[in-house]
């Protein structure tokens, strides 16, 4: 028998602050590319050519419980990579017990923070989509993706995806 790893628990971490007991939820960024059909002569059917990642680009989007001043503060950043967060999952199999680190660390800047609705005596939530220069994903120790946007560096499972198109172009 099999059990599929599943989130058991999280925190998210904002330029190292932690947001234990704060943090919501997180909606991880999709990894996403740009496909475009193509079909030439003798081709029976349209194949997908590869054109990088999609045009929205890599997104995190995560909700505090409360009001935030540190993402505050933050807003308006003028570096694309001014803002570093960093998503720990504990993730665990229930057939074995075996707890997994997941780690996504991202560097971007925040897009859109959305205060929620404002009502005495209830609940009151920051939605913040932070739109990310630089991704990477780690599961127990072993780095699977890292997309560095401004660089052009784009590592999959240990392979530099883009070095040949680099050294093309003479980066």
């Amino acid at each position: 028998m099999a059990m599929p790893r599943k989130l058991k628990n999280l925190n998210i971490f904002n330029d190292g602050n932690s947001y234990q007991g704060v943090a919501k939820s997180a909606t991880l960024p999709p990894l996403s590319r740009k496909m475009e059909g193509y079909r030439g002569a003798g081709m029976n059917g349209p194949v997908k050519t590869d054109q990088g990642l999609s045009d929205d680009g890599i997104q995190f989007e995560w909700t505090l419980g409360g009001w935030d001043l540190i993402a505050l503060r933050q807003w308006g950043a003028t570096r694309a990579d001014a803002v570093q967060l960093r998503f720990a999952g504990a993730v665990q199999r229930d057939d074995t017990g075996e707890v997994s680190a997941v780690e996504v660390v991202v560097r971007g800047r925040h897009e859109e923070i959305e205060f929620g609705d404002a009502s005495p005596g209830e609940d009151t939530e920051h939605s913040i989509t932070t739109t990310c220069s630089y991704y990477k994903l780690t599961v127990d120790g072993e780095v699977l993706v890292e997309i560095d946007i401004l660089n052009m560096i784009e590592n999959v499972d240990g392979v530099d995806m883009l070095a040949e198109q680099r050294r093309a172009i003479g980066l």
